[in-house]
């Protein structure tokens, strides 16, 4: 079972380095939903804030605990949850490996700011982004795959 999917407590994780101050800060809820053979969803409150170069994505319960923090820069992405740590040398990779699916991360940092951008399989839908809201479907390759976007106001 994918680590995102099997989190259950809400352990206040340690620090990692602070991404660069270059970029982006946005906050809100996420959902994801993965269509496979046994249908997997998980949402959570977000604090994401850094480029696709370099950056970090905190995951929040209802109460404001820390389920997983993920953090990244040229060569390395580290996801703590709980009292497991995952490391890579791919962020790509290590969000594969955690969710089941593959996350468009570097088009996200543009969709949110705006910015229609091509990921593989995928298409935004940005037409509520003044709303503070987003959604991305993963048509192909399989499984489908769908990302749902709140911004705080």
């Amino acid at each position: 079972m994918p680590l995102l999917w099997g989190l259950a407590g809400c352990a206040q994780l340690p620090s990692l380095p602070a991404p660069h101050a270059d970029g982006g800060h946005w906050s809100g809820r996420l959902a994801l939903q993965v269509e496979d053979q046994a249908a997997q969803s998980f949402s959570a409150s977000f604090e994401l804030q850094g480029s696709p170069a370099r950056g970090e994505l905190v995951l929040l319960s209802p109460l404001g605990n820390v389920l997983a923090r993920l953090h990244w820069e040229p060569g390395r992405a580290t996801l703590v949850a709980g009292n497991e740590t995952q490391t890579s040398d791919s962020l790509d990779a290590l969000l594969r490996q955690s969710t089941g699916t593959h996350l468009p991360i570097t088009a996200l940092f543009d969709w949110l700011n705006g910015t229609l951008a091509n990921a593989d399989g995928w298409q935004a839908d940005l037409s509520s982004l003044d709303q503070g809201r987003l959604t991305a479907i993963r048509h192909t390759p399989a499984p489908r795959a769908t990302l749902r976007i709140a911004l705080d106001r």
